[in-house]
């Protein structure tokens, strides 16, 4: 069976863009792949955080990814930190890094433009996003194209630790997210939705209730036509909405074309507002369930705990081949 590994910062709250284009998709991956979902909080502060909201951002993305449907015993769910092999096989990989390359990154470029003061950690992530991936034997990646990037780095790495010290790394693939699975920002429908957003009325979130859903759904913007059609280029704003109504009903589009054909746009948004409420509240119920309950906790120190056992049997073959510490017989 193959390995997929995934990390998730607990950076501000799940956003319906990162359930459809990500955690859906999870829940089928999980039975057909060895799976390893990981809350990456140490990516988490190569920018400044608090660190109670850090805290409870880490612990609300763990009892998400189980709200929506990952299965402890299916799959291995832990918190990046928890595993120290992370950071210690990091530093491994920073070592074999190229500042140059590094600064080329264009999350970094983007992120540090017009900064006084830079943290060196925004500049070494690739390197323990590649320690993340590497220690797992990790065949498969899924991100979206702002990763990407990342995952070519991490191949390079791999490759070339490989050829220098020791051939131990499997190389992994990018598996970029199914075909229409991209979901766009409500105010504006060129852009990725995005938990960052700086206007939240493009944003719903997985914890959103029933008003926030409804009020930002009707204020999305669409285009002075009121046909319900699916036309990215030229009505992008009524084709991301037509997007989530289709996957959260399991709806084809052309079927949801014709039930709203000469109806307008209100009485679909109405309707496509009900979906959505209909679909996050087993989920937000749960969530809530797990956050009260020490079942998360119990589940968190089990994954950590298997985690660790396959992450430091591949550290000490990294350390070994890199001639660190004695080697042990």
């Amino acid at each position: 069976m193959k390995t997929i590994f995934s990390g998730i910062q607990p950076s501000g709250t799940i956003t319906l863009g990162n359930y459809i284009g990500a955690m859906k998709q999870f829940t089928e991956l999980q039975h057909e792949y060895n799976c390893y979902f990981c809350i990456v909080d140490q990516h988490a502060i190569t920018v400044p955080q608090d660190r109670l909201v850090l805290r409870k951002n880490t612990r609300g993305l763990a009892a998400l990814y189980l709200a929506v449907g990952i299965d402890p015993n299916a799959a291995t769910l832990f918190i990046q930190s928890e595993v120290p092999a992370h950071a210690q096989a990091a530093w491994m990989m920073q070592c074999i890094s190229y500042i140059g390359e590094l600064e080329r990154m264009t999350q970094f470029k983007d992120k540090s433009a017009g900064k006084d003061t830079i943290s060196a950690g925004l500049l070494t992530y690739p390197p323990l996003m590649a320690a993340d991936i590497l220690l797992y034997n990790t065949d498969l990646v899924p991100v979206g194209e702002d990763q990407k990037q990342h995952l070519e780095l991490t191949r390079d790495l791999a490759e070339r630790f490989n050829k220098k010290y020791n051939d131990i790394f499997t190389i992994p693939e990018i598996r970029l997210p199914k075909v229409g699975a991209r979901i766009m920002s409500l105010q504006t429908p060129t852009k990725k939705m995005s938990k960052s957003d700086p206007n939240p009325k493009g944003v719903i979130t997985l914890l959103d209730d029933p008003k926030q859903i409804e009020k930002k759904i009707k204020s999305a913007i669409t285009d002075s036509e009121g046909i319900v059609k699916y036309d990215v280029n030229h009505k992008p704003g009524i084709s991301n909405l037509l997007s989530i109504y289709s996957i959260l009903s399991n709806t084809p589009i052309e079927d949801l074309e014709k039930q709203y054909e000469g109806k307008g746009y209100g009485q679909f948004k109405t309707d496509l507002a009900d979906v959505v409420v209909q679909a996050l509240a087993p989920i937000q119920t749960k969530y809530y369930d797990l956050m009260e309950s020490s079942k998360l906790d119990d589940i968190l120190d089990e994954g950590a705990e298997k985690a660790a056992k396959v992450a430091n049997k591949m550290l000490k073959k990294m350390e070994n081949a890199m001639g660190l510490g004695r080697k042990r017989r």
